[in-house]
C-alpha cells in the first residue's frame, strides 16, 4: 500500500538521520532551516525535538526575519517567555485571528508595551524600530490610542526609486506586492505578543494633498459588546513614503492606531483591553492564501458600510417621530385656542 510504504520512507529517512552526529545535525542542517521547517522537524524525533529546542537557532532566525529583535529592549522581554525566541516566534509569525471575545476573565493590564516593526522591500529591511508605549497614565487611557515611530520632520532614505513619468499604478501594484511590514507588539507583563500586521498591505494609494504613497496593513479583531462600535476592531499600521521622481522614496511616517466600526480610534483604556486580550486569547493561524487579510479588510468595511445604513435609518425614523410630536403638538395647541 503507498501511505505504508510511505511511512516506511520516512521511518528510514528518520533512523538515517538519528545517526548522524548531534553536533553535525545541529551546526549544518538545522541552521539551513526556516522557522516553519524548524517547527516541523522538532515533531520528527524525540532528538530531533531536543536541537531543535536550542534558543540560539530560534535567535537566529528570529533576527533574520525580524531585524528589531536585536534591540536590547526586545531581547530582554523575550528571554522572559517561555521558551524564550521559540516561545517568541510561535506567537508573532502566524496570522492573529481573533474573532469571538472570550471574557471569562481578564488579563492584568499592561504597564507598558513594547513594538518591534521591520519594514521590508523585495525581502530586504529597509527600516527598523522599536517603540515603547507607557500605559499606567490616565492620558494613555483617555487619549485616542496611536503609536508614531517618526517625528513630523523626521524621515529614513531606503533604496526605493520612484519611476519618472506615467507608469503610478503600475509602480503602486509593485510596491502592494513587494512592501511588507511586521509590526508585533510585545507584552512583558503576560510574557506574550503578536503580529497586528497583514504583511502584505491591504491598500497602497496617493495622499491626495502631498502625492506620498501610503501603504495600509490591517488586522480586525474582536472588541467590545454585540451590537456596539467596537463589536469589532480595525487596528491600521500605515506606512507613508515620498521623494522626488527619479529619487529614492524616504520612510516619512509609520503608525499604528486601533479604530471601530463608527471610524472613530478608540482611546488606550479600551484599545489596551482589546490588544491584551487578542494576545492572550487569539489563535495563531498559518495564512491560506496571500490575500486573506485583504479579504478580511474588505469584510470589515462592508460591515462598516452596514452599521452606517442602519444608523441612518434610525435617525431617519427618530426624525420622522420628532416631525410628527411637533406636528401633533402645533395641532393640538391651535385646537385648544380656536374650540375652547
Amino acid at each position: 500500500m503507498p501511505s505504508s510504504s510511505t511511512a516506511a520512507a520516512g521511518s528510514d529517512a528518520t533512523a538515517m538521520l538519528t545517526s548522524v552526529h548531534p553536533d553535525i545535525i545541529r551546526t549544518h542542517i538545522l541552521t539551513r532551516l526556516d522557522g516553519p521547517a524548524l517547527v516541523a522537524a522538532t515533531s520528527a524525533s524525540s532528538q530531533l525535538h531536543s536541537l531543535s529546542s536550542d534558543d540560539c537557532l530560534w535567535r537566529d532566525i528570529c533576527l533574520a526575519v525580524w531585524p528589531s529583535v536585536s534591540d536590547p529592549r526586545v531581547a530582554e522581554a523575550i528571554a522572559a517567555f517561555p521558551s524564550g525566541h521559540r516561545s517568541f516566534f510561535s506567537d508573532s509569525y502566524p496570522v492573529l485571528h481573533h474573532q469571538k471575545p472570550q471574557r471569562r476573565h481578564s488579563p492584568p493590564p499592561a504597564k507598558y508595551l513594547i513594538s518591534a516593526v521591520d519594514v521590508h522591500f523585495e525581502g530586504k529591511p529597509i527600516f527598523s524600530k522599536v517603540h515603547n508605549t507607557e500605559t499606567a497614565s490616565g492620558w494613555f487611557e483617555c487619549s485616542p490610542f496611536r503609536v508614531d515611530l517618526l517625528d513630523v520632520k523626521e524621515s529614513v532614505p531606503t533604496r526605493i526609486q520612484k519611476p519618472v513619468g506615467t507608469h503610478g499604478e503600475a509602480w503602486l501594484r509593485h510596491l502592494e506586492e513587494n512592501l511588507s511590514l511586521s509590526w508585533i507588539v510585545v507584552d512583558p507583563s503576560q510574557r506574550r505578543a503578536a503580529n497586528l500586521s497583514t504583511r502584505r498591505p491591504v491598500s497602497v494609494q496617493r495622499h491626495w494633498l502631498t502625492g506620498d504613497v501610503q501603504a495600509q496593513y490591517v488586522t480586525v479583531l474582536a472588541g467590545g459588546p454585540r451590537g456596539s462600535a467596537a463589536e469589532h476592531v480595525q487596528c491600521t499600521a500605515t506606512v507613508t513614503c515620498g521623494g522626488e521622481e527619479g529619487g529614492k522614496l524616504q520612510v516619512r511616517e509609520v503608525s499604528f492606531q486601533v479604530e471601530g466600526l463608527d471610524g472613530k480610534i478608540l482611546n488606550g483604556r479600551d484599545s489596551l483591553a482589546i490588544l491584551g486580550e487578542a494576545m492572550g486569547s487569539g489563535e495563531r493561524k498559518k495564512a491560506k492564501r496571500e490575500s486573506e487579510g485583504k479579504d478580511r479588510f474588505e469584510e470589515y468595511q462592508e460591515w462598516k458600510r452596514e452599521r452606517k445604513e442602519r444608523e441612518r435609518r434610525r435617525e431617519r425614523a427618530l426624525d420622522l417621530v420628532c416631525i410628527a410630536a411637533g406636528v401633533a403638538v402645533f395641532v393640538g395647541f391651535w385646537s385648544f385656542i380656536l374650540f375652547r
